[in-house]
């Protein structure tokens, strides 16, 4: 099964969204943004950019573990 992105308005009544992979599971959440479209400019960005590896930036949470941000 693919991933699929699921859009969703925070209590503020800004979007944001998560990219969920096929099994379901949270992958990537986005930041906020002010408007719908600006959302869906963002999953666009996210579905144009992910391919390439020169666009993500590995890190490490305070916990000690990993994860990725798409530039």
């Amino acid at each position: 099964m693919a991933g699929s992105f699921e859009l969703k308005v925070a209590k503020n009544g800004e979007y944001f969204f998560n990219l969920l992979a096929g099994n379901g599971q949270n992958i990537l959440k986005s930041e906020m943004y002010s408007s719908k479209s600006a959302a869906m400019n963002g999953i666009a960005s996210v579905q144009k950019n992910c391919a390439e590896d020169a666009q993500y930036e590995c890190k490490t949470s305070t916990n000690g573990k990993p994860y990725f941000v798409l530039k």
